[in-house]
């Protein structure tokens, strides 16, 4: 798949594009401001912390702003995709530090405990040449699920190793240098150096990109870092929303998402939607747009409260992070409203 973007609407502009097209999914005013008025709350009560405190309070997330946690975050995001399992089984999950951790987490605990183990898995020299049965091992589950796409999984970390060893000087960090604080500069070689992370699609005649785990690299790094250093993008606010599986299910929980019959017929069925097809591209899609709506939303807010200068620490990002979390604090609730299935390595 090419990452030509000249002909590729950026993620801000997919989201737009698709809304403004969508045949199943509805953006909604009011679910729109009742998601804006929670993430004010959480921004007005946290407005003295830094990111980067809040960010590394996850006893997982690397606990320094240094080369080492670039190349944490960058083999965690590459391998970060696709931990649902069907309503009736059992999750993948790996137990570490007394605790049993599910998707995302579980992840980054399957990895903290190989380098405790002495594995220097998130070093590029050593992951552009794993075997399979290798990372079976490393990422072995401690429930009867084992992790899903693991061949997936090897194919693209063994690719962007290779990558960094031969163009980047064997760390991601050589990539951060190279796009010389530009968000969008480091998106773009992203998308164009690791295969994995060309998240796009054709929707309506038209080349539509969510580019998922690419922001959320950049995003992640900017807030290990608090925005410093190896961390800084003056255009930070360029980045949209990180479209998976579990914002939408938030977006449509609070009302910002209605779905059609049709579409909701499937999602209760729990069919398993084609990456890149019409009704899943307009999920991801109109996620993106309503993100940008919440976040206009709640910037309107802190203005009529006198609180303009409050901008700065509201973005697509943390209205993600904000979203991303509430759906972990509020599984039952949220769960009933069902959230759209792919297997593939974009999400």
């Amino acid at each position: 798949m090419s990452s030509d973007s000249s002909n590729t609407l950026s993620p801000r502009e997919s989201g737009k594009y698709i809304a403004e097209h969508a045949d199943h999914v509805t953006i909604e005013d009011a679910g729109v401001e009742t998601a804006a008025k929670l993430v004010l709350e959480v921004v007005t009560a946290s407005s003295d912390g830094r990111l980067g405190d809040r960010f590394r309070a996850h006893p997982l997330h690397p606990q320094t702003a240094d080369p080492a946690a670039v190349d944490w975050l960058f083999f965690v995001t590459t391998l970060n995709f696709n931990f649902w399992a069907p309503v009736s089984s059992t999750k993948y999950g790996v137990r570490y530090g007394g605790e049993l951790y599910d998707g995302y987490f579980s992840l980054c605990a399957a990895v903290n405990r190989a380098l405790d183990e002495g594995v220097p898995l998130t070093d590029p020299a050593y992951y552009s040449q794993l075997e399979l049965g290798q990372l079976r091992q490393l990422l072995r589950s401690d429930t009867e699920t084992e992790i899903p796409l693991l061949e997936e999984r090897l194919q693209a970390a063994t690719e962007a190793g290779k990558v960094l060893v031969a163009k980047y000087g064997g760390s991601f960090a050589g990539c951060l240098r190279t796009a010389g604080g530009s968000a969008q500069r480091l998106l773009r070689l992203v998308t164009d150096e690791f295969v994995s992370y060309r998240d796009q699609a054709d929707y309506k005649g038209r080349r539509v990109s969510f580019y998922k785990r690419a922001q959320l690299l950049i995003a992640d790094l900017w807030l290990c870092f608090d925005g410093q250093g190896l961390g800084h993008f003056d255009d930070i606010t360029s980045l949209t929303m990180f479209a998976d599986y579990r914002i939408p299910q938030a977006l449509a929980y609070l009302g910002a998402l209605r779905y059609s019959t049709q579409l909701t017929e499937l999602l209760q069925a729990e069919h398993v939607f084609t990456s890149g097809e019409p009704m899943e591209a307009e999920i991801r899609g109109c996620s993106i747009e309503a993100v940008e709506r919440v976040t206009a939303a709640a910037r309107r807010m802190l203005e009529r409260a006198g609180r303009p200068a409050d901008h700065a620490r509201l973005n697509s990002i943390v209205v993600d992070n904000f979203l991303w979390g509430y759906r972990r604090q509020h599984v039952k609730e949220t769960d009933a409203v069902p959230y759209h299935k792919v297997r593939c390595v974009y999400y």
